[in-house]
């Protein structure tokens, strides 16, 4: 009789029935088979938390189907993924295909990685469910099932039907309306630069800021506020300008450091995220989906479905002896000795980091991204060219760098001091391979010195005075929102892609730009929800919660322990919310306006789909519109073109996502189409449009859409890039707030600021 392998994903099957071969049978659950009924809330409260578990509707074929080939078989081995929620859907198939006959042969194996070395040892040491990690995913889904089904209702009572809420994403917006209210509250500081440009014996050119003054530091940001800058008007900054224009200048103090950078640890699931993010543009939940793809198997061509990457869920940096081995022979071989540390690095998990997992990395070191780049989407080449080199060059030499700085003085009434600095790469080391991408940076150590001696004169060729306002704290990206909640210990790898497209899609936060602000929606249910449940809604409280889970796992605590407290001060503050009758919702907004069926006085008033204008007379008058903003739509406009459907002449409309061109025969004829932007398609010489997603992200394309698939997310310019020629640039956005143009060539690495009076 042939033993029964089970994984979750027929992707998964395929690959490892691949790696045993004959006398094994490889089935897929794909996915959970049994969960807490969706009409109930299947928690027995009254008896220790009990789960009313069912086979989830749809599943009872695959069930059905597992039981059959169970009974056959001779030994049965469950593989699904090596986390707790791996270990509830091992649990959940066994509770349905053991019986008498075959108890004792149900078997439970893990491999971090499907390797055929990983799934042979597994095979050979089977083990049996760990019944700490069953208790540890039961917990959490008991409590977020207490949570979303209690919480739910009462949202529908006190601010609208429909609403939901759960107890981790709750924090996560939480932590997304107070960003907005720092945002909000932030008080700007003006201040003034004076960048001089110099030029010494010998090229290049370089730029110098205005560092003292007399005794003053031009910019201090340690300074207490309202001193940290020195320069706070245009007039200062004129004046000072007229004196270093007449001023002579010299290098006073040359100073070199050498110093190293380390490399980059691999990744592990949260740092993926962000990475991907920064570089590739994926969100977090398009991470993980591509990333399991490449743990479960890619077909690559003769070899068959191989699965090229470790398992993604991971908080461990740990990497396996052999695997460092095999690193090191590939960067001897590609890089040169030199490029090689004398000992393979060692890295340290943070002190919750569960080290049963390694560090996301290549399954196979002798599949780079170049040799198997014909078998691979897009995206799945995208993600794991990402994590081969992360990987790789973590596994690398420290660069080595020289960084130069100079103090050049000025010759001004007052005393002045500049200074300039920059950096040279001396041995790139690990960078040869891979840099981190810092969000919104401005690197001034990247800026190239020329090598000049101290006392050297310096000719001045020009200045410009430029005003400055400090900036809030930005908007949260994905990157910056899974490191938030990583560092505040909000959730686990699992869950943070499930978090952010939960929130989303809940229409709580909205993403514009890359970057989350919340609704007026989000707003109010979570001011509700902070008032009205202040221990559930506390960032510190989840965190907790958190560790005590990982306690279960670890079999020093016990699962149902952990409700009951929770439950308690929970129910109790759920009984005090229910009592009162008010709903909940801002206050309405007084207004100018008169109603013109009663002449009462409009007021600005919160609804479901937002603001709008109603009549203070309500219930008696029922008269609402639109605010202003949302008036019928301007006049339209004509424009020299013909409907190609009805040869009626097109005119150009205004929507709720912006204007736009309509056939003027609406609503007989329903063409449509968008504005071009006045720049051709780099790949079939198509309009470039203004386009969005189905979720409402706005992004740039091809008019030709689908003939040609040309996207990008940057706004394009119509300017040509001054450096390379190249036919158009892009408007990117910096942490702080501000703007800059950059070339939509990769290759070439010109930019510019964007000036406000620009964008």
């Amino acid at each position: 009789m042939a033993s029964l392998v089970i994984v979750e994903s027929p992707a998964k099957a395929r690959t490892i029935n691949k790696i045993l071969g004959k006398g094994f049978t490889v089935k897929a659950s794909v996915g959970h088979v049994k969960d807490l009924p969706s009409k109930k809330i299947g928690v027995d409260v009254e008896n220790d938390f009990q789960p009313e578990y069912g086979v989830i509707p749809g599943k009872e074929k695959v069930v059905k189907e597992l039981k059959a080939a169970a009974a056959k078989a001779d030994k049965i081995f469950l593989a699904p993924d090596p986390d707790r929620e791996g270990e509830a859907i091992a649990f959940h198939i066994a509770s349905e295909i053991t019986t008498k006959k075959n108890k004792g042969k149900v078997f439970r194996v893990t491999f971090n990685e499907i390797t055929k070395k990983a799934v042979l040892e597994a095979m050979e040491h089977p083990g049996e469910i760990d019944s700490n990690k069953v208790d540890a995913q039961q917990a959490r889904r008991v409590l977020d099932r207490l949570v979303g089904y209690n919480l739910s209702p009462l949202l529908w009572r006190k601010i609208r039907r429909g609403l939901s809420a759960g107890r981790v994403q709750s924090v996560a917006v939480r932590l997304v309306v107070e960003r907005e209210r720092e945002i909000d509250a932030f008080n700007k500081e003006e201040y003034w630069s004076v960048p001089v440009k110099l030029e010494g014996g010998m090229p290049p050119q370089f730029e110098a800021k205005l560092f003292k003054y007399g005794d003053r530091t031009v910019i201090d940001r340690d300074a207490e506020e309202g001193k940290r800058f020195f320069i706070t008007n245009e007039a200062d900054a004129t004046r000072i300008a007229g004196e270093l224009k007449a001023a002579s200048y010299r290098l006073e103090k040359l100073q070199k450091k050498k110093r190293k950078r380390s490399p980059y640890p691999p990744f592990i699931t949260s740092t993926l995220q962000q990475e991907a993010s920064k570089k590739l543009g994926f969100t977090a939940k398009r991470t993980m989906a591509v990333a399991q793809q490449l743990y479960e198997g890619v077909e690559l061509g003769g070899e068959g479905s191989t699965g090229l990457i470790t398992y993604m869920r991971t908080d461990s940096v740990r990497i396996a002896t052999e695997a460092q081995q095999a690193a090191r022979e590939f960067i001897q071989s590609a890089f040169g000795k030199e490029y090689l540390p004398p000992r393979p690095p060692v890295y340290k998990s943070k002190k919750s980091a569960q080290e049963a997992h390694e560090a996301v990395r290549p399954a196979y070191m002798d599949k780079s991204p170049k040799e198997i780049k014909p078998f691979l989407k897009p995206e799945q080449l995208k993600l794991y060219t990402l994590i081969w080199n992360r990987f790789m060059a973590s596994q690398m030499k420290p660069a080595e760098l020289e960084q130069t700085s100079f103090d050049i003085s000025a010759s001004t009434p007052t005393p002045s001091i500049l200074r300039a600095s920059g950096s040279v790469i001396k041995f790139p080391g690990f960078m040869a391979l891979y840099t981190e991408t810092q969000e919104d940076s401005d690197d001034e150590d990247a800026a190239l010195l020329p090598a000049l001696q101290e006392g050297a004169g310096l000719e001045f060729k020009g200045l410009e005075t430029k005003q400055h306002f400090t900036q809030p704290p930005p908007r949260f990206t994905e990157a910056s929102l899974v490191k938030a909640l990583e560092e505040e210990g909000i959730g686990r790898p699992s869950t943070y892609a499930s978090i952010m497209s939960t929130i989303v899609d809940r229409e709580y936060v909205e993403k514009d730009q890359g970057r989350f602000s919340p609704t007026e929606l989000g707003g109010v249910v979570n001011d509700f929800l902070v008032q009205s449940f202040p221990e559930l809604l506390d960032v510190g409280f989840t965190a907790n919660m958190e560790d005590k889970l990982d306690k279960i796992e670890d079999g020093r605590n016990k699962w149902v322990k952990v409700i009951k407290d929770f439950y308690k001060p929970f129910d109790k503050d759920l009984k005090v919310v229910a009592k009162s009758k008010e709903k909940v919702k801002p206050e309405d907004i007084e207004t100018e306006e008169v109603c013109d069926k009663c002449d009462k006085p409009m007021v600005i008033r919160w609804g479901r789909h937002g603001r709008f204008y109603a009549c203070s007379g309500y219930p008696e008058c029922k008269n609402t519109k639109p605010l202003d903003g949302e008036k019928a739509a301007p006049a339209e406009e004509p424009t020299d073109e013909v409907c190609a459907k009805c040869g009626s002449p097109m005119v150009i409309k205004s929507g709720r996502f912006g204007k736009f061109i309509a056939c003027s025969n609406y609503p007989e004829c329903k063409t449509t189409k968008a504005i071009p932007t006045g720049i051709k398609c780099p790949e079939d010489g198509g309009d470039v449009v203004q386009r969005r997603t189905k979720r409402g992200k706005t992004f740039w394309g091809c008019a030709n859409y689908p003939k040609c698939k040309f996207a990008t997310w940057s706004s394009p310019i119509n300017e040509k890039c001054p450096q390379c020629g190249a036919k158009y640039m892009v408007q990117k956005y910096k942490k702080d707030g501000g703007s800059y143009k950059a070339c939509e060539n990769k290759e070439c690495k010109y930019k510019e600021d964007i000036k406000p009076s620009e964008e």
